[in-house]
Order: C-alpha cells, then structure tokens, then sequence
C-alpha cells in the first residue's frame, strides 16, 4: 500500500492508517533538528513523516504486532532516524534507559468509549479502546506527558469529541500548557479533533 511517498505494509491486528492518522500528519508541528516521541506508533506512518524533519524519532506501541509491522514499514523505506520500544505509554523509555526529554510528542489516542461487551480479544483493541468514557489512556497520557517534554516543547495529540475534549484542553491548560485546536474534521457521529499544547 502507499501512503504519499511511502510505502507502508498492513497486518490485520493493527490500526490500519485513516482519517484521524491523516490530521495528524498533515499538522505536524517539528522543527528541523528536534527529538521527537510518538506514543501508539501503529503501522509507523506517523513516525515516518516525523523522521523526515526530525533528527531523531522514537516511538512505542504497546501491540507487539505494530512494533514487527512498523519496524518492517522503517526498513522498507530505507528510514534509520527512529527507534520502536514496546510497551505501555511512556513506561519503554525507562525500562530502555531513554533519559533524554522531547521537543515534541505525539499521540493518535485510542478515544473511543467502549464498553465492555464491545472490547476485542485481540491486540487490534489497544488502537480504539478509550473505556468506558474514552479516557481510560488519554488521562494517564496527560498525567506523564510533561515530564517528558523540553522547555518550549510540544504535545501533538488527537482525540474525539465522543471523550470530553474541553477536559482535555483544561488539563492540559492547568499543567502550563498554551492549548489550541489545531486542526478538525466532522463525520456524522462526532468531530475529530488535534489538540497542540505549547509548553512555556
């Protein structure tokens, strides 16, 4: 499959590339010369568009399908800037020894309310699953993400207006933030939104 001027291989157990991966892409906000952290890699489009500004990228995935299936995508477009860590959020930087902050970080967030009867039995549930309220990741995500950022950085993240974007953008202004929708798209059950936060 090709995704502009890259080419990406699917597997079944993983988010295959859309609507959302697309805002994102298209409204990166990466300097030249920065270290950028995306959270929830997936197939590695994402990352890959990064790489081409940044001068490092590291992402994680907590499905070990997309971290074979990204790895692949890398190794397929001849990309050596980016390093894939497996696991939970921000936990792979500590248990790989990554201390270094980010100039910015990015999340397409799994930011659906799923109830229970609606969960999957596979990994592909990892990429939408956001509990009961859609914010089962998005909370703990905002929880660390400062932290993890440099002075002036950047978080870069994607959600739905189906998991309380204004509680978001409250969370993320009351950790310092300078919040902004950067971008937005409308389909017939919700909006789909990417939320920038610029660190002071």
């Amino acid at each position: 499959m090709k995704i502009g001027e890259f080419n990406i291989e699917l597997e079944n157990m993983v988010y295959e590339p859309s609507d959302d991966s697309f805002l994102l892409i298209d409204n990166l906000n990466i300097n030249p010369g920065e270290k950028v952290l995306e959270i929830g890699t997936g197939s590695g489009i994402v990352a890959m568009y990064a790489s081409k500004v940044a001068d490092e990228v590291v992402a994680t995935d907590i499905n070990f399908n997309a971290i074979e299936i990204a790895e692949k995508n890398f190794l397929l477009n001849n990309i050596d800037n980016i390093n894939i860590l497996f696991g939970d959020l921000f936990e792979p930087l500590k248990s790989e020894g990554f201390n270094e902050k980010f100039d910015v970080i990015l999340f397409n967030t799994p930011y659906l309310p799923t109830e229970n009867d609606e969960v999957l039995e596979d990994d592909l549930n990892y990429a939408f699953d956001g509990g009961l309220d859609g914010r089962k990741i998005i909370d703990p995500f905002l929880n660390q993400v400062k932290n993890h950022l440099n002075k002036n950085g950047r978080v870069q993240l994607i959600q739905s207006s189906l998991s309380n974007i204004e509680q978001t953008l409250l969370k993320l202004e009351e950790l310092g933030f300078l919040v902004e929708i950067t971008a937005s798209e409308k389909f017939f059950f919700e909006e789909i939104v990417l939320i920038t936060g610029f660190l002071d």
